[in-house]
């Protein structure tokens, strides 16, 4: 017997469109920070980033394979992740998909993190990847672009005054391009949490009838790694 609330199809519908406008509030209001994203101010990049890639060499306006618009999803696959991250995998997993559409738009996407090219283009090889996955290790540019935080120490007295004493985390996050007149442009960036919306199996969770769970102890996993 359920333990969930049972009612009518006359009560579900007046549930239902009292969620559905809020539904739809959401919506416009996720319109309206889209909007508000291509707003900000663009910041000129002038660092000479170099990352190894398939095609040898290349310099972050050369990522960009001939469009105008790039993104970037920072991958954690480095010194402090050598077996690579299962949540990056997770989302990338959903993300794969959207490549070629994102072409079509005038959009190159592609995976950035610290481990070497080969360590990369195995990993993609066992997750049956067909995207673009390039080595930054040889360079600052994760750490610049808001894939790491510098987060304060715990047990430290910050009431001293003293300099502070801050450790470098990790985060899952993604940022964005332009390529103008050969000049590259970093547009936005988010991290952590502000990732997660790009995760199809999230949203989907999000309306499934007992939504994403309690228990996050064993799931998700890398999906190779899933009992048969």
């Amino acid at each position: 017997m359920t333990t969930h609330a049972v009612g009518t199809r006359e009560q579900w519908r007046a549930a239902y469109e009292q969620q559905l406008a809020e539904e739809k509030e959401l919506t416009r209001r996720a319109a309206e920070l889209a909007r508000q994203r291509q707003e900000l101010p663009w910041v000129r990049v002038d660092e000479q980033y170099r990352f190894d890639t398939t095609s040898g060499p290349r310099t972050l306006a050369e990522l960009f394979d001939g469009r105008s618009q790039l993104i970037v999803r920072h991958f954690m696959h480095g010194p402090n992740t050598p077996e690579g991250c299962p949540g990056c995998t997770f989302e990338t997993d959903n993300l794969i998909g959207a490549v070629p559409h994102l072409a079509r738009r005038d959009v190159t996407f592609l995976l950035s993190s610290r481990s070497p090219l080969p360590v990369l283009t195995a990993y993609k090889q066992r997750m049956g990847w067909d995207v673009e996955w390039v080595s930054s290790g040889r360079s600052d540019f994760d750490a610049d672009f808001f894939s790491y935080m510098h987060v304060p120490t715990p047990h430290r007295d910050y009431g001293s005054g003293s300099g502070s004493m801050l450790e470098v985390m990790e985060l899952m996050a993604l940022s964005c391009f332009a390529l103008e007149d050969g000049i590259v442009y970093h547009t936005y960036s988010t991290y952590d949490r502000g990732t997660e919306a790009l995760n199809a199996t999230w949203q989907l969770l999000d309306r499934a009838p007992r939504g994403r769970g309690e228990d996050f102890s064993d799931w998700p996993r890398k999906r190779d790694e899933y009992p048969a």
